[in-house]
């Protein structure tokens, strides 16, 4: 069984979802230790003893130290009033707010607003911008050049130096641009005010989507003395794996990248974008779409999927796909149990070990996904059948998905 799927795994993987879940802000407030036991299935007594052992704190004092490092990081890099903070920090009220701030910190949180402000020049506009930290090294122009083939048009659009798209969280509608600040080891988000409200999940989604979370130092020194990846390791320590901001979005990709090129698939995945993603208003021309939910394509017909010019057969399992996921019969959230996930994928109708592998490896961000039977990763290990390369990659494991971009980039 794969590392991060077996039953010794478990404690990890669940601490890392309900890090995941804290920082995403779905879980709420006011929530009780055995509200949010409950949402793992899990008695109060079991989320205690996996949270202390894996973080050495308590399921409570996580969720007020996340909530209160965001409000901290909110008050010194924006001009967002208290009371937004407050809320987009996932706290109830502002009293709470103010109660947990003074009491961590000793001063209220108008105080460190007012001695931010007299060390920075931050103008009130309706546009924030905060830092994301990362480990480096960080292979931004490379990470930036996989998003770029593949930018959902009109709901992404991807630069020279910069990645923006547009976002819409429940009523929460807007955009953000990320760019990239080496000597901080930082990107910089900027992102529009009115999103401030779903703050804790756009921040993880983001964080998803360019492995900010990823330990370069420990994955390297777990490839780089293989003989077959080893100097491609070597050349390119900064490798990150592409993630997703939307697990379904990256899904309905996946599948229209079978058996075709990656433009192929982009154009077809564009398509859809524009034809059935609400429209917003954005200051950029690129931007003008939001990726369509998964109620909205459960909806549709196979035909008005295929009138995109989208094999019939295609079109169905995109809408098999977003049944499942609107039924909550199957979870692409970033953390997610990778082989209860990939079971329940390669059970819809036309999706295979490849596309299932592909999912887990950027939507649910799991680190040993190996679609052994890709054509090109067979091409660059030398021609190999897939079982072959199924064999070579055990010694890769559990850092399989980067041994596989690796691989992917090697030979040029």
């Amino acid at each position: 069984m794969a590392p991060g799927c077996a039953p010794i795994d478990d404690a990890h993987r669940i601490a890392d979802l309900i890090v995941r879940r804290v920082e995403e802000g779905s879980i709420a407030g006011s929530a009780s230790l055995e509200d949010i036991a409950s949402q793992f299935e899990l008695s109060s007594r079991q989320l205690r003893r996996i949270v202390q052992k894996e973080l050495g704190v308590s399921p409570i004092e996580l969720l007020q130290t996340r909530r209160l490092l965001l409000a901290k990081q909110l008050l010194t890099e924006t001009a967002l009033p208290i009371t937004e903070i407050a809320f987009a920090s996932g706290f109830s009220s502002l009293r709470r707010f103010n109660d947990a701030f003074v009491g961590r910190y000793r001063m209220a949180p108008s105080k460190l607003r007012r001695a931010a402000l007299e060390k920075t020049n931050i103008a009130a506009t309706d546009v924030s911008s905060i830092l994301l930290s990362y480990r480096p090294p960080f292979d931004w122009p490379g990470i930036l050049s996989f998003l770029r083939l593949r930018a959902l048009k009109n709901t992404e659009w991807v630069g020279d130096d910069f990645y923006c798209r547009a976002i819409g969280f429940g009523p929460h509608r807007g955009w953000v641009r990320v760019r990239h600040e080496p000597d901080k080891r930082t990107l910089a988000l900027e992102f529009t005010n009115s999103l401030a409200p779903a703050l804790p999940a756009l921040i993880a989604r983001l964080r998803n989507l360019f492995d900010l979370n990823a330990r370069p130092d420990v994955i390297s020194r777990g490839l780089i003395k293989d003989p077959v990846i080893g100097s491609w390791v070597s050349a390119n320590p900064g490798l990150r794996v592409p993630g997703a901001f939307d697990g379904f979005e990256l899904g309905i990709r996946a599948i229209l990248g079978q058996q075709v090129s990656v433009k192929a698939a982009t154009t077809l995945a564009g398509r859809i974008m524009t034809a059935f993603g609400e429209e917003i208003e954005t200051p950029y021309v690129e931007l003008s779409n939001l990726s369509p939910t998964s109620e909205r394509i459960a909806a549709l017909s196979v035909d008005a999927i295929a009138s995109l010019g989208i094999v019939g057969k295609r079109a169905k399992t995109i809408i098999a796909l977003a049944q499942a996921i609107t039924s909550r019969t199957l979870n692409l959230e970033a953390g997610a149990n990778p082989e209860t996930t990939i079971k329940r994928l390669t059970e819809i109708d036309g999706i295979g070990p490849w596309t299932a592998h592909y999912i887990a490896m950027r939507a649910l961000g799991w680190t040993d996904a190996f679609p052994s039977g890709d054509l090109v990763l067979r091409k660059n290990l030398g021609g190999v059948p897939a079982r072959r390369a199924e064999e070579m990659s055990q010694i890769w494991r559990p850092w399989r998905s980067y041994a596989v971009l690796h691989i992917w980039n090697g030979p040029g």
